[in-house]
């Protein structure tokens, strides 16, 4: 039980570290620290209460073990069916109102309160009167297992992530809940004891979990420290680029008006639209590299507030000459108005396109999809190109990482700049691919965070679509 005390503790204190706004980790984390309540109670009956006792140690100290064992082994039963459905919940929201949502936890924890003020107190042989806590506490864990189960994944690449949290928390939990209410509960006392097995088996799939994939962002948060370190590196040297860069853009702007006005005077529509393309792109370098700090060495947003449909059609239309013979296909959930910085996000999304356009060579398809889930907006461009092997998929967020051998122009920073613009946005950036079918980008935005609302436009054209 000790070993089952220390690892619920440390996965507890894991989760809580890795997102302390999250609501999910807030009440997960108290999942697992109720469970090793539990241990702790029985190890002070099992181990350090006998051993106290054999040392001689005075009444006054053992009364004070005593007591710890009773709180902790209270803050175990009651605790562990209240924190998981809370879990739950967060996990899989529920709609409800705002208030309701503030008084859920309140009104939850009344059976608690009941049973702790007209249920006879703890003894070592009765810690809970089992009978009645069972009612209770099994419809709990059963809702709450049932709202995890039915957590709809609207990206298939997420799938993983959500069954990882199901092999981690559901066995030890449902198992726990047969041991601890159900059986006791017809006379069967003190079956926690074979809890350890199913709770050592969780903690090693989630330590595998948390090497291997992430498990509820704590992985991720810690490539985040690393790239975040390494993008300050390469930010620093703008400066330096920027003094170089922006004195050939002005030329080239320059010298872009100039031909301008002769493709006016002389009635050379074709030329001028090409000039104008330059142009464009002229003002899209100046206006790029005005936007970064020079001594702060990070990303300056200004943000304001666009159709985010409008803002990734227009950025992908730009790619429309350089398509050749790949098929461009875009799936966009429209009316949705958010706070951001267009020119960063349609910077972030072009590079993420045109690394997808160049590893499939000409040929293949190209998907640029928007899709919502109840907190967050996706985007996803995925490619049929050539796919990247685990080592490569694992490395593409490093700066000067690139799989494009024997080019002087690629430098590898694309991905980790449209990664930079995502954390600014407080949004995330995943990827997923598979060598011989392609890779697929996602980028998350939060939709609390860019303050997203759907059009009345939008509203009023989804209601006339449903009736």
């Amino acid at each position: 039980m000790l070993f089952v005390l220390i690892a619920l503790w440390a996965i507890a204190a894991i989760i809580w570290l890795s997102d302390r706004r999250s609501s999910v980790n807030h009440w997960l984390g108290a999942v697992a620290f109720t469970g090793g309540a539990g241990a702790l109670a029985a190890v002070l009956d099992l181990q350090w209460l006998p051993a106290a006792a054999e040392a001689g140690m005075n009444e006054v100290a053992q009364q004070l073990l005593y007591r710890l064992q009773a709180v902790s082994s209270l803050v175990s039963y009651y605790g562990l069916p209240y924190s998981f459905v809370l879990f739950a919940n967060a996990y899989r929201p529920v709609r409800m109102t705002k208030r309701m949502q503030a008084l859920m936890p309140f009104l939850l924890l009344i059976p608690i309160v009941l049973c702790v003020v007209f249920t006879p107190f703890y003894t070592t042989l009765y810690p809970i009167s089992f009978r009645i806590v069972v009612w209770w506490a099994v419809p709990y864990i059963v809702y709450g297992a049932v709202q995890v189960l039915l957590k709809r994944q609207l990206q298939a690449s997420f799938s993983r992530t959500h069954w990882i949290i199901c092999s981690v928390v559901l066995p030890p939990v449902m198992f726990s809940m047969v041991m601890n209410y159900v059986l006791p509960s017809f006379g069967m006392l003190r079956m926690w004891v074979y809890n350890t097995w199913i709770v050592g088996l969780g903690v090693t799939v989630f330590v595998i979990a948390l090497f291997t994939y992430g498990f509820m962002g704590v992985r991720v948060n810690i490539d985040r420290r690393r790239y975040d370190s390494t993008l300050r590196a390469v930010t620093s040297g703008t400066a330096i680029l920027n003094h170089a860069i922006k004195n050939d853009a002005g030329k080239m702007r320059l010298f872009s008006e100039k031909m301008k006005a002769y493709a006016i005077a002389t009635d050379q529509q074709e030329l001028l639209a090409d000039i104008e393309t330059v142009l464009g792109a002229s003002r899209h370098m100046q206006e790029m590299l005005q936007r970064v700090h020079r001594r702060t060495e990070d990303l300056v947003l200004r943000v304001e507030a666009v159709d985010l449909a409008e803002l990734i059609d227009q950025t992908m239309k730009g790619y429309g000459p350089v398509l050749g013979s790949i098929k461009l296909q875009t799936s966009l959930i429209k009316g949705w108005v958010c706070r951001i910085d267009p020119a960063q996000f349609s910077e972030a999304l072009g590079n993420i396109a045109a690394n997808a356009l160049e590893a499939m060579k000409g040929e293949g398809e190209l998907l640029v999809q928007l899709s919502e889930t109840k907190r967050e907006l996706i985007v996803e461009i995925k490619d049929t190109g050539p796919g990247l092997s685990k080592s490569e998929a694992a490395k593409v967020l490093e700066p000067f990482y690139t799989t494009k051998s024997g080019s002087d122009i690629n430098f590898g920073l694309g991905l980790p700049y449209a990664y930079h613009v995502m954390r600014k946005h407080k949004g995330m950036l995943n990827l997923r691919s598979k060598p011989g079918v392609g890779t697929s980008v996602f980028l998350i935005f939060v939709k609390r965070a860019i303050q997203a609302e759907r059009s009345a436009a939008a509203y009023a054209e989804r209601s006339t679509t449903n009736e």
